[in-house]
């Protein structure tokens, strides 16, 4: 039987799906949880198992004929990274552990809407969602750290690259996916003057309420426009300095405990704030946050300056460029207006990295072309609209040398990285204590994981 390929393909499922863990756990109430496999020091739960299983089936990937022997091999190849990781002394800074904490925060604050969104999909602050999920972000980042110390020194010749893709049948030639090239112009409507007094009001009648005898708490819960924490009373939980907006700061490290704050402002919007505690460089508050709506008027008249940037650059009065230049206020105009892909860190898209609702909108356009005014939130949560220009679309087709070396490059290193992995595997369940649940000793491995059993015939 083929060795299965075990680079990257669990840990980047687990990596894009890694905040589902906790609403598949609390829903998965059928699997009664027991440990079913010790690998050196480490341990399996039958509940992590039927999770990953969900995570991959979520993902539509077909793991096989028997899907929980698939995940469960895999889960054994990740906690043996693991353990050789722990035996080869490997460490993991706390700064990475949060950077890329983080970045996977960002990036589902991204899929889902804003901050808000999904700490009210979770019903947990962003604080206590990273608590939740430290741990097991350093076990794999150890886990990726020692995969990467056993392929670090491998490389390919331009000859094995060319008897890589010569090995293939015409059948089996690599498709190279679709890939999309796109820029937005954003515009993000004003808020009247008189909006924001009222919400300024409001606050401060708020904060009077509080200070004669009300209950912070309960005004957060009925009034609060922040839903993840606006369900806890207001209440944020413990946050270190730097993770918080930095008027935010400001304000909450410079309050007395149950001192409530005058209305400030940050860019989610304007607060009150009251310390509960403070530990050091780190502080537990409660906070209402109120935003200024955007009036109908502004709306409508964002939309129209938008359809209006839209005619210049389709009349040719205007690059795409510089219409993102002079008139947008997302950040990407510094780039001519060009999205950069988060994961890859280049200007090229596969479809799975693009947002469900953008890509509705993209997928209809042709090369060239640019979209009607459609809304958007931005990362900080504020109201917007964006027009959407689709730079470049390339077809799937067959890879050739000439055209997609690299590509082709890329897929015979891969391949040699399996065969590196695939001996370091074999050769570290010869001297690695592992303990399988009888329920898995007939599944069919790639590997020789039940040593054990063979070794009692």
């Amino acid at each position: 039987m083929p060795k299965r390929n075990h680079i990257k393909v669990f840990v980047l499922v687990f990596a894009l799906l890694l905040f589902k863990d906790a609403s598949i756990a609390q829903n998965n109430n059928s699997v009664v949880d027991k440990i079913v496999a010790i690998v050196g020091n480490s341990i399996i739960l039958k509940s992590d198992l039927y999770n990953y299983k969900m995570q991959y089936e979520s993902q539509g990937i077909d793991l096989g004929p028997n899907p929980l022997c698939a995940v469960f091999e895999e889960s054994l190849y990740q906690k043996l990274l693991y353990n050789q990781a722990l035996i080869d002394s490997i460490e993991i800074s706390d700064d990475q552990v949060e950077s890329v904490l983080d970045r996977r925060i960002r990036f589902f604050i991204q899929q889902i809407g804003s901050r808000e969104k999904l700490e009210a999909y979770y019903g947990k602050t962003i604080a206590e969602i990273k608590d939740d999920f430290r741990d097991i972000v350093r076990e794999q980042e150890l886990s990726q750290s020692m995969e990467s110390k056993i392929t670090r020194n491998v490389r390919v010749t331009p000859s094995e690259v060319k008897n890589f893709y010569k090995s293939f049948s015409e059948d089996e030639i690599p498709i190279v996916e679709s890939q999309i090239e796109m820029g937005q112009i954003v515009k993000i409507p004003p808020i009247p003057d008189e909006e924001i007094e009222n919400v300024k009001r409001q606050l401060n009648e708020f904060r009077k309420r509080i200070l004669e005898g009300e209950s912070f708490s309960t005004l957060a819960i009925m009034y609060s426009d922040d839903p993840g924490s606006a369900r806890q009373g207001g209440e944020l939980g413990f946050l270190n300095r730097g993770e918080l907006f930095h008027d935010f700061e400001a304000v909450v490290f410079n309050l007395r405990p149950g001192e409530v704050s005058e209305v400030f402002k940050t860019q989610a919007g304007y607060h009150i704030a009251q310390l509960i505690e403070r530990r050091g460089e780190q502080v537990n508050v409660r906070h209402i946050l109120l935003r200024p709506k955007v009036s109908p008027y502004e709306q409508r008249r964002t939309q129209n300056k938008l359809d209006s940037i839209r005619n210049i650059i389709i009349n040719g009065e205007m690059t795409f460029a510089k219409a993102a230049e002079k008139f947008s206020d997302d950040p990407s105009r510094v780039n001519e207006g060009i999205m950069v892909n988060q994961h890859t860190g280049t200007t090229k898209f596969k479809t799975e990295h693009i947002e469900r609702e953008l890509f509705q909108i993209v997928d209809r356009l042709q090369p060239g072309e640019i979209s009607r005014p459609t809304a958007m939130l931005t990362q900080d949560g504020k109201e917007a609209y964006r027009i959407i220009y689709l730079k470049s679309r390339t077809e799937p087709k067959k890879a050739n040398l000439k055209d997609n070396y690299d590509f082709i490059q890329e897929l015979a290193l891969q391949k040699k990285k399996e065969e590196i992995i695939n001996e370091w595997i074999e050769e570290k369940i010869e001297t690695t204590y592992l303990n399988i649940d009888d329920q898995y000793k007939d599944c069919t491995f790639s590997h020789n994981w039940l040593k054990e059993l063979i070794d009692q015939k």
